[in-house]
C-alpha cells in the first residue's frame, strides 16, 4: 500500500482514537484504570507463573492480596489524609496572616499600609479564606462524582481481574491481527513503548510509592503537623522530574517555619528528610527501578498532562503518558528512518567509495 494511504488511515485511526477519548471519557474511565492497572501487575503474574502457579491462580492470588492492601490502606491511611487535608485547607487562613505577620516584622519598609505587596497579601489571605472551604467541597464531590463507590469498589477490580487472567492471550490476538508485512516492524515499535512504559511507569510509580512513604512517615516522626499530606504530595508529583521534591519541600519547609520557628534543629531536620530523600532518588531508586534513558523528557511530560488533561479531563490526564511514550518512540523511529534515507544523506550516500575517488580524480 502507498505510503500516502497507510498515513490516510493510521491518522484516520488516531483521529478517532481521540473522538471516542472526547465523548465516552467518564464512560470508559474504570476501563481505562483496570487496563492500567492490569498492564503494572501482568510481569508478576508471569513470575508467578515461572515459579508454577497457573494464570488463574496467579490472577486470583494477586487480587486477594491486592484487597488487603486496599482494605489496610482504607482503614488506616485514607481517612487521616483526607482529615490533614481539610484541616490544611481551614488552618491556610491563619497560617497566611502568621506569614504577613512574619514580614511586617521584620520588613516594616516593604509593608507599609499602601505599599502594593500589603495589599496583594491581604488580597490573597482574603481569597484563601473565602474560597477554601469551597476548594475542599468541590476537590471532594468531583473525587466522589469521577470515582464513586461503585467504579473504585466493584468495576474496576472485576475489570482489571478479566483483564489480567486474558493479559497475554490478549496481546497474542492483536498480534495475529497486525498486517503481515508491517508485523516486525509494528512489533519491534511495540516492544520499545512497552520498555519505555515499563521503566516510567512501573519504575517511576514504585519510587513514587517508596518515596512518599518515606516522606510522609518521616515527617510524621518529626512531629511536623500536615506531615502526611505534605508527604504524599511530595510523593505523588514525584513523577515529574524535581517537581514533587520542589512543592513538597517548599510546603513541609513552610509548614515547619511556622510550627518550629527557633527551633532550627527540627527545621534542618525537615530539611534533610528531603535532602535525603533527593539522593537515594538520584543515585539508587531512580537509576536501579527507572533507568536512565525512557525517552521521556520532562518538558514533553509536562505538556503532554497539560494538553490531555485540557482537552479530555481527568481521563486525558490518565492515557497521557502512554501516549506521550508511544509518540516520542515513533518520533525517534522516523528519525531514525529520514537519517538513512537519501533526503538526509544526499546522493553522496549512494555512490561507492571507489566512484567518489573517479570523481575526486577526475575534478583534479
Amino acid at each position: 500500500m502507498p505510503v500516502k494511504n497507510q498515513l490516510k488511515y493510521w491518522g484516520l485511526a488516531a483521529l478517532v482514537f481521540l473522538v471516542v477519548l472526547w465523548v465516552l471519557g467518564g464512560v470508559i474511565l474504570p476501563f481505562i484504570i483496570a487496563m492500567a492497572v492490569a498492564y503494572m501487575l501482568d510481569p508478576v503474574a508471569d513470575r508467578l507463573e515461572q515459579i508454577g502457579f497457573s494464570r488463574i491462580l496467579a490472577t486470583v492470588t494477586i487480587t486477594l492480596v491486592a484487597i488487603v492492601l486496599f482494605i489496610l490502606a482504607a482503614l488506616l491511611i485514607v481517612p487521616t489524609l483526607i482529615q490533614q487535608a481539610g484541616e490544611l485547607i481551614q488552618t491556610a487562613p491563619s497560617l497566611f496572616s502568621q506569614l504577613q505577620a512574619f514580614l511586617v516584622a521584620r520588613f516594616p519598609e516593604l509593608l507599609d499600609q499602601g505599599s502594593q505587596l500589603r495589599q496583594t497579601l491581604e488580597s490573597i489571605g482574603a481569597t484563601i479564606q473565602s474560597k477554601g472551604g469551597e476548594v475542599l467541597n468541590g476537590v471532594l464531590s468531583s473525587a466522589m462524582s469521577l470515582l464513586n463507590v461503585v467504579v473504585l469498589l466493584v468495576l474496576v477490580p472485576v475489570i482489571t481481574f478479566y483483564l489480567l487472567m486474558d493479559w497475554d492471550r490478549m496481546v497474542a490476538r492483536i498480534d495475529s491481527l497486525l498486517p503481515r508485512d508491517h508485523a516486525p516492524t509494528i512489533r519491534g515499535l511495540a516492544h520499545d513503548i512497552d520498555k519505555t512504559l515499563a521503566s516510567f511507569i512501573r519504575g517511576q510509580g514504585t519510587v513514587c510509592l517508596i518515596l512518599g512513604t518515606f516522606y510522609a512517615v518521616s515527617l510524621m516522626l518529626l512531629g511536623l503537623q500536615f506531615g502526611l499530606v505534605a508527604g504524599a504530595v511530595a510523593g505523588a508529583l514525584t513523577f515529574i522530574p524535581y517537581v514533587g521534591a520542589i512543592v513538597g519541600g517548599g510546603l513541609s519547609i513552610g509548614l515547619a517555619l511556622f510550627q518550629f520557628w527557633g527551633e532550627w534543629g527540627m527545621i534542618a531536620a525537615v530539611i534533610a528528610v528531603f535532602a535525603f530523600g533527593q539522593f537515594v532518588e538520584g543515585n539508587i531508586l531512580t537509576p536501579k527501578l527507572v533507568g536512565t534513558s525512557i525517552g521521556l523528557h520532562p518538558v514533553w511530560l509536562i505538556f503532554a498532562l497539560s494538553a490531555f488533561g485540557t482537552l479530555f479531563g481527568f481521563v486525558g490526564m490518565l492515557v497521557a503518558v502512554p501516549v506521550a511514550a508511544s509518540l516520542g518512540v515513533v518520533a525517534r523511529f522516523f528519525i531514525d528512518r529520514y537519517k538513512d534515507s537519501r533526503l538526509y544523506n544526499g546522493i553522496s550516500a549512494d555512490m561507492t567509495e571507489e566512484s567518489q575517488e573517479f570523481l575526486h580524480d577526475t575534478d583534479i
